[in-house]
């Protein structure tokens, strides 16, 4: 006679089998994501190394692509983009960064958010104040914040061609961001790591529940690892440096990551797109980095001359 099996309930039942779906505890298809990270790391490195105006095109492509996505799910909720201004924003604000500097990128700014309000004012349909502002907000949160990433460059002399940099040495402006890069991905692995082995409390479970104060923890202390070894070699700066440059990078990367989760949140959607495996979309990838450029470049700044 055979035993009756206890019957397992639907909910646990449905639990065990997206446990076992599931590439990572995270969510996240974790070689496709080292993969994808790790080829982008190397082609921004080898852009600042090898020709300057290359990263800075890769910049551009990156505020495309992140307009084009938030345009894609904001159009989908019905919130019309005026699309074309903010397009041209993503190319016009990054590019005057690397040609003319802080002045030519605030002013790139400002003109792009005009044409912005002037292409709403043509158009006469109804909700043109809330597209208006959709627009302004993508122009302020994509191409302007982009535009710190290629800002350091503006004041290197990039080396002629496609070659290394004279005497084999980066200027310190270029140093600076390639440590704000490394400090960027030390923040993401590490937190990656620990928040999935180790992670019990959530940070802001209404925004986005896999972000536990345990990865923070871990974000800050790998990026702290990164920031003094940074500091003290590649910059010749005391360590304190590298820990403070840490905990805000952390803080700003955080803030950023959080504030493109509670667009989603508000959106409905898990990730802006598809085009980057085990990352989700281009959006999912510049979250951190849109919010964490302009505080290192802040921060460096502000630091006295060495």
């Amino acid at each position: 006679m055979t035993t009756p099996q206890p019957e397992v309930p639907a909910a646990a039942s449905d639990t065990r089998r997206a446990r076992k779906s599931s590439p990572s505890r995270a969510g996240r298809n974790l070689p496709a994501a080292i993969g994808v990270g790790l080829s982008l790391l190397v082609l921004l490195l080898a852009g600042l190394f090898l020709w300057p105006v290359g990263f800075a095109l890769i910049a551009v492509a990156a505020a495309v692509l992140g307009v084009w996505e938030v345009y894609r799910a904001l159009d989908s909720h019905g919130t019309r983009v005026p699309i074309v201004p903010v397009l041209a924003a993503a190319v016009a604000i990054p590019a005057t960064a690397y040609f003319g500097g802080q002045e030519a990128q605030l002013f790139a700014l400002v003109a792009s958010c005009a044409a912005v309000l002037i292409w709403q004012s043509l158009e006469h349909h109804e909700g043109a104040a809330r597209s208006a502002f959709a627009g302004v907000f993508l122009v302020l949160w994509i191409p302007f914040l982009i535009g710190y990433a290629v800002l350091p460059l503006h004041s290197a002399t990039p080396p002629p061609g496609l070659g290394l940099w004279p005497d084999g040495s980066l200027p310190r402006p270029m140093l600076e961001l390639v440590l704000t890069l490394l400090l960027v991905v030390a923040n993401d692995t590490f937190g990656y790591i620990v928040g999935a082995s180790l992670g019990r409390h959530p940070m802001a479970p209404k925004i986005s529940p896999k972000k536990s104060w345990e990865g923070f923890a871990g974000s800050v202390a790998g990026a702290m690892v990164v920031g003094i070894l940074g500091t003290v070699f590649m910059l010749g700066r005391p360590w304190w440096v590298g820990v403070v440059l840490a905990v805000i990078m952390v803080g700003a990367a955080t803030t950023g990551d959080l504030a493109e989760s509670m667009v989603k949140r508000e959106l409905g959607i898990k990730d802006m797109s598809s085009i980057l495996p085990g990352h989700g979309g281009m959006m999912d990838r510049l979250d951190s980095i849109l919010f964490a450029t302009p505080a290192a470049y802040l921060v460096f700044s502000l630091l006295p001359a060495s």
